[in-house]
């Protein structure tokens, strides 16, 4: 199949563009926008279509990352790539960053992780095939760890660091500790490209975001 694949990440400081054809990652885009990206996503997007001679047309699908990560950050994006699919009649596929950094781990269980702040991880379990064996969640890493099944598993994150030490102490002290790139767009395409031929596409009204934890303000809401 010939099909083009815009991917877009804007959910958090470090986010990345990456465009696909053919089944092939043509190019991917790094971004640092620690002020957010609603002022500059749409020029580095231009950009790169013209770098490689494609129209906004022309593209078949369009992939989003929908979160975790920075609330606004999520929106951004996702509203990026509805707003140009609706317009060019597209489909759209809206990946988890999660199972994003899943899809460079090796074994058949794959624990992806990213910092939640707050002294709590973004953490969920993988099959190799994607599939998630456990849910999406955000807690403390000690009391998400414990939790975990017992056999072979591979933890991967941009940020391995703060990981090493409290692995240390678990029974997983000698699990792979795998680093993944801040740029996960052409992950998100890659998964995003399988999505379109088996025909697992969204419109692009009935994507959502995938903030996993609320927001304050709608925690502040509830509380009234």
């Amino acid at each position: 199949m010939n099909e083009t694949i815009l991917s877009v990440d804007t959910t958090h400081e470090f986010g990345s563009l990456a465009l696909w054809r053919a089944g092939e990652l043509v190019d991917e885009v790094p971004l640092h926008s620690p002020e957010g990206y609603g002022h500059v996503l749409y020029g580095h997007l231009a950009r790169l279509l013209e770098r490689h001679g494609v129209r906004v047309g022309e593209v078949d699908c369009f992939a989003a990352a929908s979160g975790p990560g920075s609330f606004t950050g999520v929106r951004v994006g996702l509203a990026c790539v509805k707003g140009l699919a609706e317009a060019c009649g597209r489909p759209v596929v809206a990946v988890s960053n999660l199972r994003a950094i899943a899809s460079f781990g090796t074994l058949a269980r794959r624990a992806a992780l990213l910092d939640a702040r707050r002294g709590e991880i973004y953490g969920a379990v993988y099959d190799a095939a994607g599939a998630v064996l456990a849910p999406e969640t955000v807690a403390p890493f000690p009391a998400w760890i414990a939790g975990l099944a017992e056999g072979e598993i591979e933890f991967l994150s941009p940020n391995v660091e703060p990981f090493r030490a409290a692995l240390a102490a678990t029974r997983f002290a000698t699990a792979p500790l795998t680093p993944v790139p801040r740029a996960l767009a052409a992950a998100i395409g890659r998964i995003a490209v399988d999505q379109f031929r088996a025909g697992c596409t969204a419109d692009a009204a009935a994507i959502d975001a995938n903030y996993v934890r609320h927001s304050d303000a709608e925690l502040l809401w509830k509380d009234r």
